[in-house]
């Protein structure tokens, strides 16, 4: 019999939670071009597509209408209104992806990170934050895609998340994109070094 041990073979599920104008879609862009073994979960949402995204890619857009259905269809593992809008993960990807080995990041707020972690306890959790409130409404006035009136909704929103945050297994506080690009890849290989996740090569 070979003493040669054997790879893990179960994917990672990292969620990841920020308020709106933290920077994750950028951080996350940099990591996946240097981890090709990630992927995304891509989400469905009611809110209007911005400039750049792209159906299916970065989320898939739906109307209300089309999101009661999925949730009266039972089509998504979970799902929760913010700001004014649905979010939902479709039902069937996460599962397939983990059980072929491959790891998969899913962007989600925090209401939501909680109800996957309870469904894959194994998740790992991170929290991306803005060095401060007045630079994240800063960077909210700098995309211009949002009125005043919103941009104040999401910063009180960000407050509230903040209470959130003890219950997240890391934290990054994105001030420097390839500082917080790094503490990122960090957590991925901690995560992938942990000896919970090592259990397949001990035995």
């Amino acid at each position: 019999m070979s003493n040669k041990a054997k790879p893990t073979s179960k994917g990672l599920l990292i969620v990841v939670s920020a308020p709106a104008g933290c920077g994750k879609d950028t951080i996350l862009g940099c990591v996946r071009d240097s981890c090709r073994n990630l992927h995304y979960s891509v989400s469905a949402t009611t809110r209007q597509i911005r400039e750049g995204e792209e159906e299916g890619v970065h989320y898939f857009f739906k109307t209300h209408e089309e999101f009661e259905e999925l949730i009266k269809n039972d089509k998504l593992l979970e799902f929760t209104e913010y700001a004014g809008n649905y979010y939902g993960t479709p039902k069937d990807f996460i599962p397939k992806m983990l059980e072929a080995g491959k790891d998969v990041v899913l962007k989600i707020e925090v209401e939501g990170a909680a109800n996957i972690r309870r469904i894959f306890p194994d998740c790992v959790l991170v929290f991306i934050l803005p060095p401060s409130f007045d630079e994240l409404e800063r960077r909210l006035k700098k995309r211009g895609s949002e009125t005043e009136e919103t941009i104040k909704k999401r910063v009180n929103i960000a407050e509230t998340e903040m209470s959130y945050v003890k219950s997240y297994d890391y934290i990054i506080i994105n001030e420097n994109l390839e500082k917080a690009t790094e503490d990122f890849k960090a957590v991925i290989r901690a995560e992938k070094l942990s000896v919970k996740r090592g259990t397949p090569v001990i035995d």
